[in-house]
């Protein structure tokens, strides 16, 4: 009975124009169709991804060189600073001072609250070539609400002092960073140089931001 039944189905499935064999041809086809193309896309996601990772790579050594570049032209400008100074530094001459501040500059940086101070330190003719040692002061002189506030680099009983410490024999570039709260508007700073064993600064100077 179940053979007949079997039987009359197919014959019914072939004279509505289905043949079972074609089907089944046609949904492996189908089937190995679907399986070429999923094996496609998989290989375009990953030559995809692979791409993108060397566009990153790229990108990311772009910058670096970019950054470098930025840094080269910073320290050529100060070589052309430096050698500007040093070319119309009078050679002879008792009556200079010992110890002189040049070129101070102090910039905000990219940083919120971070500031940036340069300056070219230069022992007086007398004491060209004998060894200065001693340290640097920044004290910032700003505002918060209206009330004054001060604010002295290197704190006291921190790591600092020895980043602010000054040792040469002619001249020293300086370049510092310090922070300074956000909430705080700066109005000038003063920078003092203190020898060795003294209490009262070398030299000091006030400057504005620049």
């Amino acid at each position: 009975m179940i053979l007949l039944v079997w039987w009359a189905y197919g014959a019914g499935m072939e004279l509505a124009g289905f043949h079972r064999g074609e089907a089944q041809q046609e949904i492996s086809d189908l089937q190995d169709r679907v399986a070429a193309l999923e094996a496609e896309n998989a290989k375009q996601a990953n030559q995809l991804a692979v791409e993108e990772r060397q566009v990153q790579m790229q990108q990311a050594s772009a910058d670096v060189v970019l950054e470098q570049v930025k840094s080269l032209q910073d320290e050529n400008a100060q070589l052309k600073e430096d050698l500007s100074f040093f070319q119309n530094l009078p050679l002879t001459g008792g009556s200079d001072v010992e110890l002189s501040i040049h070129s101070l500059k102090v910039q905000a940086s990219s940083v919120p609250g971070e500031y940036h101070c340069r300056m070219l330190l230069v022992q007086g003719v007398q004491r060209r070539g004998r060894e200065f040692q001693g340290s640097l002061q920044i004290v910032v002189y700003g505002n918060r609400d209206g009330e004054k506030v001060v604010v002295q680099f290197p704190q006291k009983n921190t790591s600092e002092d020895a980043e602010h410490r000054l040792s040469f024999k002619y001249y020293q570039r300086v370049d510092r960073i310090f922070k300074m709260p956000g909430d705080v508007r700066i109005e000038n700073v003063e920078i003092r140089v203190l020898e060795k064993g003294m209490q009262e600064p070398k030299v000091k100077q006030s400057v504005l931001l620049s």
